[in-house]
């Protein structure tokens, strides 16, 4: 009997709402606060930032299930649902009893996960009659996808790029840039934010917290103009959420449940949308399925950071936000992942950690690479470096099945493909990459500062 190996659903099994995971929770996310008042944040307090029913969802604690508006369900059908895959070559490769899963979320026009909330995102400003919009970008994913969201629903957009990220990835660049969007290198000049920085470190090639800050300024100073962001936030992870929902349906088919789902991690919208469908069945139904966060060993929060109130950007214009952080004043090691190199997690992904419900594991550079050129000859996909992560941990429990002489079934998400990160690769398969490693002294010149901000 052939083997299947992709479970493809029909588009009128397309998701019609989002999952709301905080509304099943038992103990809920700390409330976020006021960076002035330093009392909990009310929807009002969000409203000159964000569009008014994104704010609506940001403090929805009520609510498990979110409809999805049809004019962001009619976008989705031009790449949803995407497949689940079972990788038969990959799991030949590493003569492993498990069963190894992946939901190729890299089929989408951007090449990624993020245009999962960026339609939502551009559709909701957009309804509000929101004319501009701003965000930030590290390794250039959700810039691109924003970038298409606000074309489609006709909205200028100002991406500031990591600076780093602006050198490495200048293809990426170029991609927002044929969408329509004006990109910025951050640190800039165009900010008060960027010139502070720039004036104390003029050599800085930037942070995702760097950028937010940038991106902040200009939208609290330009009429009619919303900000945006591409992870962290509750309202982000609940756009993602289809990716799980659509696993769900498609593990039926394949006539199997995960026992471990795993997503890389930056700030939780890729590793949320993978795992908190199934996580809803942990929490109501008694499963015990793991559930693994793949960080980079060089941004260790969840692993190695600290659980405090903090900003999520760099100069403090945010709210203070309950998370294990690193300190926004952190400055991430250039690693070519540049999605994954931030500073805190979100709220939701930080109580779920304090509260046992899921686990984190910390990813070398080289085994990240690694494991990702394994994946490209076995699969015939080039995982973007952020993926790649998620591919690193899958392969070390896959490895794990094979000592241990059992099988479990495994699922990840390939949140994007690299084809445009093959600079990347060049330098890999060159030698030139290198591993980072902190101390913990250096951890903790930024986080011991952080009971102060309370």
């Amino acid at each position: 009997m052939e083997k299947t190996k992709k479970f493809l659903l029909p588009e009128n099994e397309l998701p019609t709402k989002w999952y709301n995971i905080v509304a099943d929770l038992v103990n809920k996310p700390m409330p976020m606060l006021h960076p002035g008042t330093k009392q909990p944040i009310k929807e009002e307090d969000l409203y000159p930032l964000f569009a008014k029913k994104l704010a609506h969802q940001e403090l929805n604690q009520t609510d498990p299930w979110i409809d999805i508006p049809e004019e962001v369900r009619e976008q989705y059908k031009i790449y949803r649902p995407t497949p689940l895959v079972r990788a038969y070559s990959l799991e030949k490769a590493l003569d492993t009893p498990a069963h190894i899963y992946f939901k190729n979320e890299s089929v989408s026009p951007v090449g990624s996960h993020k245009l999962n909330s960026a339609l939502a995102q551009a559709y909701y400003c957009k309804e509000e009659g929101t004319t501009n919009i701003t965000t930030e970008t590290g390794a250039g994913q959700w810039g691109t996808a924003l970038s298409f969201a606000a074309k489609v629903f006709g909205l200028e957009l100002a991406v500031y790029m990591v600076k780093i990220s602006y050198e490495q990835k200048p293809y990426r660049r170029s991609l927002m840039q044929t969408w329509g969007a004006q990109v910025i290198p951050s640190p800039s000049m165009s900010t008060k934010a960027g010139r502070q920085i720039l004036t104390d470190h003029p050599n800085y090639q930037g942070s995702l917290g760097t950028a937010i800050s940038e991106a902040i300024e200009l939208a609290m100073q330009t009429p009619n103009c919303k900000y945006t962001l591409g992870s962290v936030l509750n309202h982000v992870s609940l756009h993602q959420t289809v990716i799980g929902l659509e696993a769900e349906k498609q593990m039926e088919m394949a006539g199997e449940y995960p026992d471990i789902v795993i997503g890389c991690f930056g700030g939780g919208s890729n590793f949320s949308g993978i795992s908190f469908p199934f996580m809803r069945h942990s929490i109501k139904d008694g499963k015990k399925t793991r559930f693994i966060a793949a960080e980079p060993s060089s941004c260790p929060k969840l692993t190695r950071g600290k659980f405090e109130y903090d900003f999520g950007d760099e100069a403090g214009y945010t709210p203070l936000l309950p998370m294990f952080t690193l300190g926004h004043n952190f400055s991430p090691a250039h690693i070519h992942a540049g999605g994954l190199r931030y500073h805190g997690a979100g709220t939701i992904v930080s109580q779920l950690m304090k509260d046992g419900l899921m686990e984190a594991v910390d990813i070398k550079q080289l085994d990240s690479f690694k494991a990702g050129v394994l994946f490209a000859q076995t699969e015939g996909i080039v995982p973007a470096p952020e993926s790649a992560h998620a591919i690193a941990a899958a392969i070390d429990e896959a490895l794990k099945c094979k000592e241990e002489g059992i099988t479990k079934t495994i699922l990840f998400n390939l949140s994007g493909h690299g084809l445009v990160d093959m600079s990347a690769y060049d330098q890999y398969l060159a030698g030139d990459l290198i591993n980072y490693s902190l101390s913990d002294e250096e951890i903790a010149i930024n986080t011991d500062k952080l009971e102060h901000l309370v």
